[in-house]
């Protein structure tokens, strides 16, 4: 495509995107449905322009100032992933002149939210969290995240699941954590790879592969996924299940369950049974009360731990979201309770860096249960060998905490509990 139409195709896709109305990821593809003629080359260069965008939208819109043109076509020009000499064969000469004004701006003139990117209410919370770290996590939120990928141990054992992709010239490495992970840079096609399609490995990031591990779900036990989404951690659970017993996948939106069905048939697991809920109290959740042995809690959150992938919800959220988003948690947190047996093993987990939605939720579970007992993270993930388990976990080892530029995760949280019996 001539380098003037992509930057055309660029502007209107980052128009879409700054509505905020959708999701990002869901924005991109319904334009990629739309033009069906782009080729995969023009897809990744527009979809890395919408994405380093939202990812920088402060410092764009704050250099967009002097430019000419549409508001989007300067951010277009601005977050344009593709080299400037390409880029430039599509400007104008006053364009192109701005452009190189934007490129000398020296980093150290520029205000400190246009280092980080991130709107000014949660910069305290992160602040305060993290003190002098702060800068690391928001460059690291900054950057890509890098494809990870958990190893199916019904089918494969992580060293033939890394040759097989070697053998296709996608080089990995073990991931430092997860017993299952595989880490990739960048964003190689694997739909069509045997390895794939026949379910030896899934798309997972490590942090997520953790939470599984943490349930240590048991051959031949009840469990429940409580809030299973597409899926990914009940495929994780079912395997460790070894595809015996019960596992319950429940989920409000039967759409997502649908997106669960194609990966669950790749996987072999025979043990999974989907589940749409019509909320936290439905009848099927009811009937299950005091059976389970195990139920993990990845609640609804704002995501802000994953704005690698996700960079838009800093700009989707708000605190009004999130504290809508903390009574909605202890609701389904204080449902799922009630399943598990006497000896039964709870797991509370958010994909969130805010301690509103972590360590306030699981206190407030604590202070009003106290049937349940808190177990400590960190001798769980050692008891399952994970290296370095203690670096993982805060709280004298209670809570797990993951962050993208400590980790190399998603941000991750996550509290244990065990009814007394």
């Amino acid at each position: 495509m001539h380098p003037k139409a992509l930057l055309d195709a660029a502007t209107e896709l980052v128009r879409r995107v700054l509505q905020l109305e959708h999701p990002a990821d869901a924005v991109v593809s319904r334009f990629f449905r739309e033009q069906r003629a782009l080729g995969p080359r023009e897809r990744a260069t527009l979809a890395e322009t919408a994405y380093a965008v939202l990812r920088r939208k402060p410092l764009f819109e704050h250099l967009a100032r002097a430019g000419t043109g549409s508001r989007e076509r300067r951010l277009a020009i601005l977050g344009f992933h593709a080299p400037r000499d390409f880029l430039k064969q599509a400007l104008t000469e006053p364009e192109k002149a701005w452009l190189d004004a934007c490129d000398a701006v020296p980093p150290a003139e520029l205000a400190p939210e246009y280092h980080h990117n991130l709107p000014a209410w949660l910069v305290a919370p992160l602040r305060a969290q993290l003190g002098d770290e702060f800068d690391a996590l928001a460059a690291a939120l900054l950057t890509p995240a890098p494809l990870d990928l958990r190893v199916n141990i019904l089918k494969e054992k992580r060293p033939a699941a890394q040759a097989e992709l070697a053998q296709a010239a996608i080089k990995s490495v073990e991931a430092p954590y997860s017993p299952w992970g595989l880490r990739i840079d960048g964003k190689p096609a694997l739909q069509k790879l045997d390895v794939f399609t026949r379910g030896a490995v899934e798309v997972q990031d490590e942090g997520s592969q953790l939470l599984a591990l943490l349930l240590d779900a048991r051959r031949g036990e009840m469990v429940a996924d409580f809030c299973a989404g597409a899926g990914g951690k009940t495929l994780a659970i079912g395997a460790t299940m070894r595809s015996t017993g019960r596992l319950y996948a429940f989920d409000v939106s039967a759409h997502r369950l649908d997106a669960l069905k194609p990966r669950l048939a790749r996987s072999g697991l025979s043990n999974v049974h989907p589940v749409a809920i019509a909320h936290e109290r439905d009848e099927r959740i009811k009937r299950l009360a005091g059976k389970l042995d195990r139920v993990l809690v990845d609640a609804p959150c704002s995501g802000l731990g994953t704005l690698r992938r996700n960079p838009d919800l800093k700009w989707r959220q708000s605190p009004k979201d999130v504290a809508e988003l903390v009574v909605k948690q202890q609701a389904i947190l204080q449902s799922a309770a009630r399943l598990l047996k006497p000896g039964g093993r709870l797991v509370y987990a958010t994909c969130s860096v805010l301690p509103d939605e972590n360590e306030q939720v699981a206190e407030a579970f604590r202070a009003a249960h106290a049937d349940f007992e808190p177990c400590a993270v960190a001798d769980i993930l050692s008891g399952l060998k994970v290296p370095q388990a203690a670096r993982l976990c805060v709280g004298e080892g209670r809570f797990l905490r993951l962050w993208p530029h400590r980790h190399g995760t998603d941000g991750f949280f996550a509290a244990v509990w065990q009814r007394k019996a």
